[in-house]
C-alpha cells in the first residue's frame, strides 16, 4: 500500500510539473516576440514545487502528500495567471510563495509542541485584539475597509494572520473545556474579533471568523442547537449590517440585478459573468482572453479570469480541488485522538472552505460579492502566507495521526514495553503530543 501511495503521489507531482511546463511554454510564445523570461520563471516555479515536496517528505514522513500536491497545483495556477497578467506581480507572488513555505515550516515546528500553544494562547489573543484595535487608528483604507498597514512602503493585512491565530487560540481553549458554559472566554474573544472587523468595514473577514468559530464550537461540544442559535445570531448581525452600512445595501442591490447598473456599480459583476460565459466550457486559451476588462482581476476576480482562459470545466475542477482539500482536512481532524490537533484541523479546513465558497460564490453571482481573496491563487502576500500557515497546520495534523497509528501498530505487534522510543524522544515528558490529560479523546 505504501508503494502504491508513493506511485500515486509521484504521478500527481508529475502532472503538476507538466502543467507548469506547458503553461509557461505557451506563455513564452503568446507575445509577438519570444519571451525567454517565461521559461526562466517556469524553472523557478518548478523548483519551488519540488523544494516544497522534498521538505514535507523529509520533515513529515506521515504528512498528506496528496493534499500538498493539490495546494501546489493551486499555487501554480495562481502563478501562471499572475505571469500572464503582469510579470512583475508574478515575481512578487513567487517571493510571497517562498515566504509562505517558510511560514509553513514555522507552523510545523509550533504544531510539534502543542503544549507551547497552551501557554501562548492568552498573549496571542491579547496581541490579536491589540492589532485589530490599532488598525482603527493607523490602518490604511483599501477597497472600503480600514484593514491595511503600510511599513516601508509595503502593504500587508494583519487580519489574515489573526485568522490563523484565532484557530490556534480557540483550539487551545476548547481542547480543555467541552461544556458550553465553560466556553465563555473563547466566545467573547471570537465576538470581539468579529466586532472589530465589522467596525473596520471588513465584513468578509468578520463572516469568515464567525463561521470558523461556529465550526470549531460544534466540533468541540457537539451541541447542534446552540450552534444553530449562534448561526442565527450571525444571520441577525448580517441583516443589521445591511441597514447600517450603505456599501452593503449597494452590494446586495448589485447582486440582485447587476445589469441595471452596468455602467457604474454593476460593472464588475457583469464583466465577470461575461468573461466566464465567453470562456465557455473549454476556455479561450491561455493569453487569449481580455481579463483586464474586469476590475480586481488579479485578486477578487481571478476565478473569472481562470474560467475565461481555461474554461468552465477547469473552473469546476478548481472547485473540486478545494472540496478535496477540505474533505481530507476534515478526515484528518476526525481521525485524530488529540483534541487540540483535531480542532486545529477542523478550524483550518473550515477557513479554507468558507473563504473559497465566499469568493467563488460572489464571482458567479451565487451570493453577494465580498472582497476576499481566493486561497492559494489570488495575488497578495498576506493572504498567501496565511494560507500556507493553514496548510502547515493540516500537514502537521496528518503527520501526527500517522505517527500515532504507526506506534499503535508497533505496540500491537511487539508489545508496549519494547524499548521503542521514537515518540518518547519527540514528545518527552512535557506533553508535546499529549497536549493535556483532557486532550485525549
Amino acid at each position: 500500500m505504501g508503494s502504491f501511495k508513493r506511485i500515486g503521489v509521484a504521478r500527481v507531482l508529475a502532472a503538476v510539473l507538466l502543467f507548469a511546463f506547458a503553461a509557461f511554454v505557451l506563455l513564452s510564445f503568446s507575445k509577438e516576440a519570444f519571451d525567454a523570461k517565461a521559461l526562466l520563471f517556469m524553472a523557478l516555479v518548478m523548483l519551488l514545487i519540488l523544494v516544497q515536496h522534498m521538505l514535507l517528505a523529509w520533515l513529515l514522513p506521515h504528512g498528506d502528500r496528496l493534499m500538498a500536491m493539490l495546494v501546489s497545483f493551486l499555487m501554480t495556477v495562481g502563478l501562471v495567471i499572475q505571469y500572464r497578467l503582469n510579470s512583475s506581480n508574478a515575481l512578487n507572488q513567487l517571493v510571497f510563495s517562498c515566504i509562505g513555505i517558510v511560514a509553513m515550516l514555522i507552523m510545523l515546528v509550533l504544531m510539534k509542541k502543542p503544549v507551547v500553544m497552551l501557554y501562548l494562547r492568552i498573549p496571542a489573543a491579547i496581541a490579536s485584539v491589540g492589532i485589530l484595535l490599532a488598525l482603527l487608528f493607523i490602518g490604511k483604507e483599501y477597497g472600503g475597509a480600514v484593514n491595511w498597514i503600510s511599513i516601508a512602503g509595503i502593504m500587508f493585512q494583519p487580519s489574515e494572520f489573526v485568522k490563523v491565530a484565532m484557530i490556534l487560540i480557540l483550539a487551545g481553549s476548547m481542547s480543555e473545556k467541552t461544556e458550553v458554559k465553560k466556553l465563555i472566554m473563547p466566545t467573547l474573544f471570537a465576538v470581539t474579533v468579529a466586532a472589530l472587523l465589522v467596525i473596520q468595514r471588513d465584513l468578509g473577514a468578520a463572516m469568515l471568523m464567525a463561521m470558523v468559530y461556529l465550526t470549531m464550537f460544534y466540533a468541540s461540544t457537539g451541541k447542534l442547537g446552540t450552534t444553530l442559535l449562534g448561526a442565527a445570531a450571525c444571520g441577525a448581525g448580517a441583516t443589521a449590517s445591511y441597514f447600517i452600512f450603505d456599501h452593503v445595501r449597494r452590494r446586495v442591490a448589485v447582486w440582485q440585478d447587476p445589469w441595471a447598473t452596468y455602467s457604474t456599480s454593476g460593472f464588475q459583476i457583469a464583466q465577470g459573468l461575461m468573461a466566464i460565459a465567453s470562456g465557455g466550457l473549454w476556455g479561450m486559451g491561455l493569453g487569449e482572453g481580455s481579463p483586464k476588462l474586469i476590475p480586481a482581476y488579479q485578486t477578487d476576480y481571478i476565478f473569472a479570469v481562470i474560467c475565461e482562459e481555461f474554461g468552465i470545466v477547469f473552473g469546476i475542477g478548481i472547485m473540486a480541488i478545494y472540496l478535496l482539500i477540505v474533505i481530507r482536512g476534515c478526515m484528518t481532524a476526525l481521525n485524530s485522538n488529540n483534541r487540540f490537533v483535531s480542532l486545529c484541523a477542523f478550524g483550518a479546513s473550515a477557513l479554507i472552505a468558507v473563504q473559497a465558497f465566499i469568493i467563488i460564490g460572489g464571482v458567479i453571482k451565487l451570493i453577494p460579492l465580498t472582497g476576499i481573496t481566493m486561497p492559494y491563487v489570488s495575488y497578495g502576500g498576506s493572504s498567501l502566507i496565511a494560507c500556507m500557515m493553514l496548510h502547515g497546520i493540516l500537514q502537521s495534523a496528518a503527520d501526527y495521526n500517522g505517527r500515532m497509528l504507526e506506534r499503535e501498530l508497533y505496540d500491537e505487534q511487539y508489545g508496549a514495553d519494547n524499548g521503542y522510543d521514537e515518540y518518547d524522544d519527540e514528545a518527552g515528558d512535557d506533553g508535546a503530543y499529549e497536549y493535556s490529560g483532557e486532550g485525549e479523546a
